[in-house]
């Protein structure tokens, strides 16, 4: 699944819908209508960047879609799928694999029964069939959680704080520059110009707002793997992904839902999973 790239596709729809606001003119000294316009076009960016993530997904990964299983793994892989999501009680979820010598996987979708679940070649190399189960059992959980849509709400949320924000940042420095009623100020592109730097800086501060609810989100999905593989394999597979110290390839976009490594320092602002540690003493805690 910001920056992940996820929140960067998000991030360039808003600038973009953004721009539109300003070319069509909506009038920014009306406090209310310019919140209805930032609501209307912030959820607008949030939920065209979720109905786009599975095709988005399949390019950034080059993700392989499972039509018919031509070896074992594969068939084990879309048996596992399919009984995990029928435990779950979502529909039967697209199943792909894509190249990357790191163990990782991700979940993406608009809708619970419409979802894609993709592994990295380096995951089922490098995990035993156990650890393997318990990962996808991970990203089934995030499908039936919903979690994928609810990030999208919260992300909509955001964006429409960020578009207000940067249009009433952006008038008040405009008021400021003016000098009198017939000259200064910014003019028209220099407001642009002004708005669009200011949504890209108040959307980089509702990232970390939007990681923060992702890493919340981490610890739930750990535990409806662990009600449907097992607590055990699940703490396995966490395990087995604290021994890995390979950098993540996984594309940025994937990173909301997929298994990210451990970082520190200011980075962990933008991590969208907690520390592995902390989340296989929240298994072995019974939460």
């Amino acid at each position: 699944m910001r920056i992940l790239l996820y929140l960067a596709t998000n991030l360039a729809i808003l600038v973009l819908l953004g721009t539109v606001m300003s070319i069509l003119g909506i009038d920014t000294r009306s406090t209310s209508g310019l919140l209805v316009f930032a609501a209307l076009f912030g959820m607008g960016g949030s939920f065209i960047s979720l109905a786009m993530s599975k095709w988005i997904a399949k390019k950034a990964t080059r993700a392989q879609v499972i039509e018919r299983p031509s070896n074992p793994t594969e068939q084990w892989l879309v048996d596992t799928v399919r009984r995990h999501a029928q435990q779950a009680g979502i529909g039967m979820p697209e199943v792909a694999v894509f190249q990357a010598a790191d163990m990782n996987a991700f979940a993406t979708g608009m809708k619970r029964d419409d979802a894609l679940v993709a592994v990295s070649t380096g995951l089922l190399q490098n995990m035993g069939k156990d650890e393997v189960e318990a990962v996808l059992a991970h990203e089934i959980s995030h499908v039936a959680n919903g979690d994928m849509v609810t990030m999208a709400l919260i992300q909509g949320v955001l964006n429409t704080f960020v578009i207000f924000l940067s249009r009433v940042a952006a008038t008040i420095i405009d008021n400021f520059l003016r000098q009198d009623e017939e000259g200064g100020g910014l003019g028209f592109l220099g407001y642009m110009a002004v708005t669009i730097v200011l949504e890209l800086v108040f959307g980089l501060f509702a990232s970390i707002i939007a990681m923060w609810f992702s890493r919340r989100r981490e610890f739930r999905a750990d535990s409806g793997a662990a009600q449907l593989a097992g607590r055990q394999k699940m703490i396995d597979a966490l395990r087995r992904l604290q021994a890995h110290h390979e950098p993540s390839h996984l594309p940025d976009q994937m990173a909301a839902f997929g298994i990210r490594p451990k970082e520190g320092g200011l980075a962990s602002l933008f991590r969208s999973h907690p520390p592995l540690e902390a989340r296989i003493q929240a298994l072995q805690g019974g939460q």
